[in-house]
């Protein structure tokens, strides 16, 4: 009787054994169904980011101006260089800052691609401007200063022009003719 016991005690373990596995495989067939499911249902959830979001700046030009005399080639100590950012053909601010005493200004931080509008001011000489494209991640600049020139007057005679001062005449006017 022991015998018959024990194998019933056996029929019955492995049946029960048999209906745990089963209930564990429903039991993780839903829970594989749901975390499935879980994403599907809630999309904009998946989607959506918190926090900054970070873009990193653009690569920048190292940009080198020097300033020098155009008589002799000498560094102009304290020159105002000063940078016009352009942004579709628009002044989009300035920096100012001074030349060392080699004559030289240097900037980094206008974004490769833009335009400058450069302007260089020392007293005593005429102002420069021009404007560049910045295309590489480094630029030098040659400034020569000039001195002042002599004013343009349309009343004095030039080399290049036949009408001003007093010293010109009229095409068809007749030649002067002087007193006895």
């Amino acid at each position: 009787m022991l015998v018959l016991f024990s194998q019933a005690a056996d029929a019955y373990n492995y049946s029960m054994t048999e209906v745990c596995v089963r209930h564990c495989r429903f039991r993780f067939s839903w829970l594989l169904l749901l975390l499935l499911a879980v994403p599907v249902l809630l999309p904009g959830q998946q989607t959506q980011r918190r926090g900054r979001k970070y873009t990193p700046p653009p690569p920048t030009c190292k940009i080198t101006i020097t300033v020098v005399k155009s008589a002799n080639g000498k560094p102009l100590e304290n020159a105002a260089v000063i940078f016009h950012p352009l942004k579709d053909g628009k002044n989009d601010g300035n920096m100012e800052m001074k030349t060392n005493q080699e004559g030289k200004a240097v900037l980094d931080v206008i974004p490769v691609g833009d335009t400058v509008r450069l302007q260089v001011i020392v007293e005593g000489y005429q102002t420069f401007g021009d404007d560049y494209q910045i295309d590489t991640d480094s630029k030098e600049i040659l400034v020569k200063m000039k001195r002042p020139s002599k004013q343009y007057s349309i009343y004095e005679k030039h080399d290049d022009s036949l009408q001003g001062g007093s010293e010109s005449k009229p095409k068809d006017a007749a030649p002067e003719q002087k007193p006895q």
